[in-house]
């Protein structure tokens, strides 16, 4: 895990604004500020997959640098807090999850929550935010956002069978495209909201994204597929052709209002 006497919540990777890509990376980092020990979990809780998204560091910062594109990556353990959820969701600091309790998230007083709010999960979203409109600025139009996940190959006992899903609402001038052109290698079972539904009000994508109009997806890859090093290269150099050819489709960079399966935006 990181430690640091001055914990930074996010960073973020320079790239060429005016290209008009952003990369976010939510779950990216497992580290926790020194004060708050391990959360009163073993070390090896850590290196799973309740503490961040495995690989996707690695394939971000390969991303990025194909791309040549910028991004912004959450440096702290969503056990800390979960930056992709709203911030009146009840998973936003969860109690236990995927069986494990976390001892120092319950009982949980309204102060602690605030701190962490204001510590970790808003200046991360402020990063996200102010690069967003940097980006837009620079590049002179609205920009392409795509969000980085990985995921578990069983939860709960279950299969899941993709190596790559794409999660999205109603906008789907990123994620169909996206869809179509992973689903060409026929080595690979594509996921359409697998293994999760993309309509998830006050996550990352809805923040920054679905209210303002933006184009965006959010990609999930197994985690198998880039716990090391030599796949995480792989599937960054999977990916950064296909993101090149949608950041060229005439409606990438409109603003274009679809709304939300959740509700009204």
């Amino acid at each position: 895990m990181t430690r640091s006497t001055v914990f930074a919540p996010f960073e973020v990777i320079e790239g060429d604004r005016g290209r008009g890509i952003v990369l976010v990376a939510d779950h990216a980092g497992r580290g926790l500020p020194e004060d708050y020990g391990d959360l009163g979990l073993p070390r090896s809780e850590f290196d799973r997959h309740i503490a961040y998204d495995i690989g996707v560091e690695t394939v971000t910062r390969e991303l990025a640098a194909r791309l040549r594109a910028p991004a912004v990556m959450a440096n702290f353990s969503r056990l800390l807090i979960d930056p992709n959820r709203g911030e009146d969701d009840p998973t936003l600091i969860r109690q236990l999850y995927d069986g494990t309790v976390i001892p120092a998230n319950y009982p949980m007083a309204a102060e602690e929550r605030e701190k962490r709010l204001d510590g970790y999960y808003r200046p991360y979203h402020d990063a996200v935010g102010a690069m967003i409109a940097s980006v837009a600025q620079a590049s002179g139009a609205p920009p392409f956002i795509l969000s980085v996940h990985s995921f578990t190959p069983v939860l709960h006992g279950r299969v899941r069978p993709w190596h790559v899903g794409i999660l999205w609402d109603m906008d789907g001038r990123v994620a169909l495209p996206l869809m179509d052109m992973l689903a060409a290698d026929k080595g690979l079972v594509v996921g359409d909201n697998e293994p999760y539904d993309g309509a998830l009000r006050g996550d990352t994508m809805f923040r920054h994204a679905i209210v303002n109009g933006f184009a965006h997806a959010l990609i999930e890859i197994r985690q198998d597929l880039i716990a090391d090093r030599q796949g995480a290269l792989a599937w960054a150099g999977r990916l950064a052709p296909i993101v090149e050819e949608i950041n060229r489709l005439p409606d990438i960079h409109e603003v274009r209002r679809f709304g939300s399966r959740t509700g009204p935006v």
